[in-house]
């Protein structure tokens, strides 16, 4: 078979192409050339240089055919001016989600089928299943990879089923130092290499100067709450339908300058998201103080002390319909239907028991134990067992 594998310069990826190579398909190496300025990234050079000679050199040590596709364009265009504006408007986005919808399993998909590829393989740490429906047809099931503390299917939940048929990832059932073990026999030069970190395809930046590039600094005040309002967690009001408990338990509390006392000072609202409690420049407590809120209009930062702050808190996600994906179509709510799940709200946090209750308007996602530093913009994954079903943007 002839297979595409995008070489991103790292371990993962190397030992995907090798695998796929010793198992004697025909194996091309393509690296995206996603990003171009260094000016934001934390390292002296952009990193795509290194990771780029590093995937040639692998490339050649497995004698594979091997190209770099500038792709840097189309990456800002999708990624990079949709991570803007989300900022701008106080939610958090997650670009690495958005890269594999966006570019590895769209354009970089369509790429390698032009030059006549059968499938794409990535060096995810996730797996592939398949089933036949009565009528013949095949479903695709995104499973989470063995190795617990690598399983990345939270970065894949955005894929289709058209997507995923062209996939695949060789390393899923691995563990790291499994997939280590591997390259260092076979030579690579990656074998040690450390795990990338920051944005997919950027590289580790500072995400204040990141932003900086578009969305100007504005002074604003940070304001302590010192309570959360009780009719928000204590005592509930009657409701007259599931949906009216469950619209009023996915509310945010909406804080004012008078709910506290104001302790300081920031750059920028959009530079920081809920749950964040580095760069706050706050001393004076016992305990770190979080973002628990965003005043964007009037460009205020409300911060409660303790990661236990019950402002933190959230039970009940809402997901606007129009943002819902179901990876397993055939599976997809109907209005008024429920389905018990597990779910997760952000990358390597345990999956937690759940229901999803589906609306025409809207898809919540109602947790058994309330959920800390809930974000706009964030995905949810949801899951049964160890597939996961799909997922949806935090409203």
């Amino acid at each position: 078979m002839k297979i595409v594998v995008g070489l991103s310069g790292g371990v993962d990826s190397s030992v995907a192409a090798y695998l796929l190579q010793q198992e004697g398909h025909e194996v091309i190496g393509l690296f995206m050339r996603n990003w171009n300025d260094a000016s934001v990234t934390l390292e002296d050079e952009c990193p795509w240089i290194e990771d780029s000679n590093d995937a040639l050199l692998v490339a050649q040590k497995l004698g594979i055919p091997f190209q770099v596709i500038d792709m840097s364009e189309l990456y800002k265009e999708r990624i990079v001016d949709y991570m803007f504006a989300e900022y701008e408007i106080g939610r958090t986005p997650n670009p690495d989600i958005l890269c594999n919808r966006e570019v590895k399993f769209d354009v970089f998909l369509e790429t390698a089928l032009s030059l006549g590829a059968e499938k794409v393989a990535t060096g995810h740490y996730a797996r592939l299943s398949s089933t036949q429906e009565e009528n013949g047809a095949e479903i695709f099931h995104l499973l989470a990879g063995k190795d617990i503390n690598k399983d990345q299917s939270y970065f894949l939940c955005q894929l289709n089923q058209n997507q995923l048929s062209k996939a695949l990832f060789p390393i899923g059932e691995l563990t790291k130092p499994e997939v280590r073990e591997i390259a260092k026999s076979a030579g690579l030069v990656t074998a040690e290499k450390k795990d990338s970190q920051g944005l997919c395809f950027i590289g580790k930046v500072s995400l204040p100067e990141f932003l900086k590039q578009q969305i100007q600094p504005k002074q604003g005040e940070i304001v302590e709450i010192f309570k959360v309002f009780p009719e928000y967690h204590n005592t509930l009001p009657e409701f007259s339908s599931k949906k009216e408990e469950l619209e009023f338990l996915s509310k945010k509390i909406k804080y004012q300058k008078k709910d506290g006392k104001v302790i300081g000072l920031h750059q920028g609202a959009q530079y920081y998201t809920i749950g964040q409690s580095k760069g706050l420049g706050i001393g004076g407590h016992k305990e770190s103080c979080f973002v628990i809120s965003r005043d964007m209009e009037n460009n205020i930062l409300f911060v409660g002390e303790s990661h236990s702050f019950p402002g933190l808190f959230q039970k009940v996600i809402k997901m606007n319909t129009i943002e819902v994906h179901w990876i397993r179509e055939d599976i997809k709510l109907n209005n008024g239907e429920t389905l018990p799940v597990q779910a997760r709200i952000r990358y390597r946090q345990s999956l937690e028991n759940a229901i999803l209750h589906q609306y025409e308007d809207a898809l919540y996602l109602e947790f058994e134990t309330a959920q800390s530093a809930v974000a706009e913009g964030q995905f949810a994954a949801w899951y049964q067992g160890e597939e996961c079903l799909g997922s949806g943007v935090i409203s």
